[in-house]
């Protein structure tokens, strides 16, 4: 049986990711692929169980070791339940973040290493990375006026956290990008939507093949 193919989509607060996603699906599905859309942290119950404890305001929150072991928790429930399932049975997993956002966030930006996300990731998910990452890059005009948009006031816990913090998240993005061309591809985000959609299929144009 031939397997899907694992997309996921990268980037800040505000870059779009959700919106692009959603747009793929559609795309996918006029074309007769089957196709499976989810999100981390989340994607079952397990997972979005600790979703809320990383993403929730309340409390103290976490150091950052605790917070990446968490999201290594969810992201193995995640893999072992639904990606791989689908994967398997021949679906597209459209993914909105996965363990590269572990590597900006909690690996560069947390302080962590990223080899210590990596190694917890052979762990928790067997190594797993997707058939390829698209970065979406905003400015940081246009990621704050898309957030605030989003959210108003009510941002979560990683995503209300200072400037500076998601100022070193995006240059983590960057590198990655850079230090592995042949599975990113990184996509100018301060269009519009159907702007940045025609890069996006652009990107996948090799995994889809003709029309």
């Amino acid at each position: 049986m031939t397997l899907g193919k694992f997309i996921a989509f990268e980037g800040g607060e505000g870059a779009g990711k959700s919106t692009q996603a959603r747009l793929l699906a559609d795309a996918l599905t006029a074309r007769g692929i089957a196709c499976v859309v989810t999100r981390e942290p989340g994607g079952t119950p397990g997972a979005e169980a600790i979703r809320g404890l990383l993403l929730g305001t309340s409390g103290a929150g976490w150091h950052p070791r605790a917070e990446a072991l968490l999201f290594a928790a969810a992201r193995s429930d995640h893999v072992e339940r639904l990606i791989m399932p689908a994967l398997e049975a021949g679906q597209w997993v459209i993914c909105d973040r996965f363990v590269d956002s572990s590597r900006a966030y909690q690996g560069g930006a947390g302080g962590l290493g990223d080899a210590e996300v990596i190694a917890l990731h052979q762990v928790g998910s067997k190594g797993l990375l997707p058939d390829l990452t698209l970065l979406i890059e905003v400015s940081p005009e246009t990621a704050t006026a898309r957030a605030t948009a989003r959210d108003g006031e009510a941002a979560d816990r990683i995503g209300g956290r200072d400037a500076g913090y998601h100022a070193r998240v995006a240059q983590v993005f960057g590198a990655l990008a850079v230090a592995e061309a042949a599975r990113f591809a990184r996509i100018a985000g301060d269009g519009t939507a159907e702007m940045v959609h025609r890069q996006v299929l652009a990107a996948l144009a090799p995994l889809l093949g003709p029309a």
